[in-house]
């Protein structure tokens, strides 16, 4: 059965696309909508006749309900980080950019580059994600309050104005809190993977909540591809002669996963038995602090991982048995 691969350029009210097969190409621009979507799978059906490879850039919610359309239809569906196809164009060498043009690039990288599968989440998943990324725009505006008061030289109705949102910002925030557990309890399964991740030490319920959210399907990825999705893998500079003397952090990947991570690395650092040894290993070869938070940051989110995985909680000696039921 041949292969057809549709790129998908996403914006806000409309999405362009292209589809290639062999040397054949079409172009269309459909809006971003359920009626968009029926049109989408009219011009589809007048044109594909086998199997449909399709790739969208992971713009957050802008194209979350065509993915999920396209896969209950039965296609293949890759969402690919954003920087993956901005360097895949850079290579061919693009000198112009618009949506038509970009939903080619799209399809030409379908076809040319290796994807994973994405899997939408079930309903319970999706509106945990929409309540955990409420707390987050909650405590980002609290945040931007905080430091306009900080910055002083206010005049007092603005202070005023100011300390009233902060107190409506601070009740909202307890109220999502709330909410956010409250939904968990309602799911069997997110509760029992919820209990899973509090079982590591350093990761508490908001934490585990955070990470229920936003990490991808554990059954679909490796912990390297995991700690790859939330940017937390060294980048290597080395040219010639000249190495950089500290590898950076490549940041290509999930701001809410290392946001979320940050602060139960300060806390798995001290109670953590294998993010505390992982740490001294490290300070002791002369690693600088960041360094080692992020370290740690990626060690917790494998532990994770693994948690979720295996459906078995937190043990710090489980090397060490499993080793010896190797041995036996």
């Amino acid at each position: 059965m041949t292969t057809f691969y549709l790129g998908i350029d996403i914006a806000k009210d409309k999405f362009d696309i292209c589809l290639l097969h062999d040397v054949q190409k079409w172009s269309g621009i459909f809006t971003n909508n359920e009626n968009g979507f029926r049109k989408l799978d009219e011009w589809l059906d007048n044109r594909v006749d086998g199997k449909l490879q399709t790739c969208m850039e992971a713009t957050g919610r802008y194209g979350e309900k065509l993915a999920a359309h396209l896969h209950q239809a039965g296609h293949r569906v890759a969402v690919v980080n954003p920087s993956r196809i901005k360097h895949y164009a850079q290579s061919q060498l693009r000198r112009n950019k618009t949506d038509k043009i970009d939903a080619a690039i799209i399809a030409d990288f379908c076809r040319s580059q290796k994807t994973h599968e994405w899997h939408p989440p079930n309903e319970a998943e999706m509106i945990l994600r929409q309540l955990v990324r409420r707390y987050d725009n909650l405590v980002t505006d609290q945040t931007r309050e905080k430091n306009r008061l900080k910055a002083g030289d206010l005049a007092e109705v603005v202070q005023a104005s100011i300390e009233a949102h902060l107190t409506f910002l601070n009740e909202q925030i307890k109220i999502v809190l709330v909410q956010i557990q409250d939904h968990i309890d309602q799911y069997p399964d997110l509760k029992s993977k919820q209990e899973l991740l509090e079982s590591i030490p350093g990761i508490g319920k908001k934490t585990a909540a955070i990470l229920l959210a936003e990490m991808p399907d554990t059954q679909q990825m490796s912990a390297k591809q995991i700690a790859a999705f939330a940017g937390l893998t060294p980048e290597q500079l080395s040219s010639g002669n000249y190495r950089r003397r500290q590898d950076t952090l490549s940041k290509l990947g999930s701001v809410s996963l290392r946001t979320a991570l940050f602060m139960p690395a300060l806390s798995a650092m001290r109670f953590n038995p294998i993010t505390q040894a992982l740490a001294e290993r490290l300070e002791k070869k002369g690693k600088l602090p960041m360094t080692i938070i992020v370290a740690v940051m990626r060690k917790l989110l494998v532990l994770a991982f693994g948690v979720l995985k295996s459906g078995q909680p937190f043990d710090p000696d489980f090397v060490t048995k499993r080793k010896l039921e190797l041995d036996f």
